[in-house]
């Protein structure tokens, strides 16, 4: 018999007691399917293809009046401006450049054909000489070729 028995001999207010349980199924498949969707999208989050970063979509910023640029160069030559010089020569151009003012954006201009690792011993440098404010500068994202954009600095 599935029925309780009973005991008062009428059908008063008392005849089911009352279940203060909670229904966990429906909350155990939700948090189920929630885990399957995360499991498919993990691995789809992760980017593992090849890009060019040289050219740049951000919105250029306004140049300050007298920019200092550290160009690499695809033979791995430093200029600062124009003039040619080494790494070790890198913290006193930049401090003459400067005034000494080590708070100054330094804007860095790579070659696309520098590997990403020389662009970071260059920073490095640069960090090494107490100037921890740099930016890259790239071509505009609308521009097709080199040619058709002068170099502007990109967001940092």
């Amino acid at each position: 018999m599935a029925g309780g028995i009973n005991q008062g001999g009428g059908f008063g207010a008392d005849d089911l007691a009352e279940n203060s349980e909670i229904n966990v199924t429906p909350f155990i498949d939700v948090i189920l399917v929630l885990l399957i969707i995360f499991m498919v999208a993990a691995p789809l989050s992760t980017v593992d293809a090849p890009v060019e970063l040289p050219v740049s979509t951000a919105k250029p910023q306004p140049r300050p009046d007298k920019p200092v640029f550290l160009t690499l160069k695809a033979d791995l030559s430093i200029l600062i401006g124009d003039q040619p010089l080494s790494v070790e020569q890198l913290a006193s151009a930049l401090d003459v450049q400067t005034k000494l003012d080590r708070e100054q954006r330094i804007f860095v201009r790579a070659d696309q054909a520098v590997s990403y690792g020389e662009v970071v011993r260059l920073m490095n440098a640069l960090r090494a000489a107490g100037y921890l404010k740099i930016a890259l500068v790239g071509l505009e994202g609308g521009a097709s070729s080199p040619a058709e954009a002068a170099p502007k600095p990109a967001a940092p």
